[in-house]
């Protein structure tokens, strides 16, 4: 008899420790009789996908990339040195009209373009106020074209004219690119949705706003020719290409460079959320990241020299995504 007690007693031992194993199993308050007030945190896991459109103020960086020209007697004729020089074969009679620069044309257009996003996040809603939660997500908003030929284009009053041609306003244009542009975005982001109580509703909408800082990596690939002849004439860009002989006049054939542009960026998003049950959530929200500045450039054959040449400043992404949002 004294074995059968003493082998109850465990099991009553289990039994005895149920609400004390309850009190500190979960998070909450337990209110006694084997009840418990659940606090509302979860642990939070997102992916979502869908487009991107992106929106930027081109600037031109080029610098002191300079073309001299040369007027006909007539002043009806204005050609670059080169031409002057090469196929003219350097006429006494020729007035020397002045230089331009490069960075003193405007860009041809700014960047507008559309493409695809993805991006995941991982977060924590907060106990007793679960309309609050916090998310660490990345972002990638994949390749998008800018092309522009030309680059450049608009009108420059030449500077450094000898007298009878000073003054002289040439409609130029500059450059051709074909370039690319990836951006990478890694946030953190505060996110209020709006319900009342601990419990997210089911199956309606629930309307939500987030805002947030991130890291921005863009990278950007550029592709420079020149149709215009100002730019592959001049030798000082050497580094940047290879050197070629065309007619016995050296002009450059740029390599295609890579840049990596790195900033703080700004975000906000709206949305709304919808429960198919207490664990997963539909999500379909709009997010708008504010980089400051890309930057595409030219650089060496092994990437130990940089040139900027155009940047896209205030740029803006706009995301429009599905999303599938999971509560544990």
């Amino acid at each position: 008899m004294r074995k059968r007690n003493f082998c109850i007693l465990p099991i009553l031992a289990c039994f005895v420790s149920v609400p004390a194993f309850a009190g500190w199993q979960y998070d909450g308050i337990y209110l006694g009789d084997g009840w418990y007030q659940e606090d509302g945190a979860r642990f939070v896991l997102s992916l979502r996908g869908g487009a991107s459109y992106g929106l930027g103020a081109i600037q031109n960086d080029a610098g002191a990339i300079v073309t001299e020209y040369y007027l006909s007697p007539d002043k009806k004729e204005l050609v670059t040195k080169v031409y002057y020089e090469e196929i003219l074969g350097a006429p006494s009679d020729w007035y020397y009209a002045g230089l331009s620069k490069v960075s003193d044309i405007p860009p041809s257009k700014d960047y507008d373009s559309f493409s695809f996003a993805a991006g995941a996040s991982i977060g924590w809603t907060f106990p007793y106020t679960p309309q609050w939660r916090i998310e660490a997500g990345w972002d990638h908003i994949v390749k998008s074209d800018y092309n522009a030929s030309p680059m450049f284009s608009g009108d420059v009053t030449l500077s450094g004219g000898e007298v009878g041609a000073e003054g002289v306003v040439l409609p130029l244009q500059s450059g051709s690119v074909n370039s690319e542009l990836t951006t990478d975005v890694i946030s953190v982001m505060a996110f209020y949705d709006f319900y009342d109580g601990l419990y997210k509703p089911l199956r309606q909408a629930i309307p939500y706003v987030g805002f947030g800082i991130g890291y921005a990596d863009s990278k950007t690939v550029l592709n420079l020719s020149d149709p215009f002849g100002d730019i592959a004439y001049q030798l000082d860009l050497a580094p940047y290409g290879e050197v070629v002989d065309v007619n016995g006049t050296k002009m450059i054939e740029f390599y295609k460079s890579t840049r990596h542009t790195s900033n703080v960026a700004g975000l906000l998003a709206a949305g709304m959320s919808y429960g198919i049950n207490d664990r997963v959530f539909l999500d379909f929200g709009a997010r708008l990241m504010y980089i400051p500045r890309v930057k595409w450039g030219l650089t060496n054959v092994d990437d130990t020299r940089h040139r900027e040449f155009f940047s896209a400043k205030n740029m803006i992404y706009a995301n429009v995504m599905l999303g599938i949002r999971f509560e544990f």
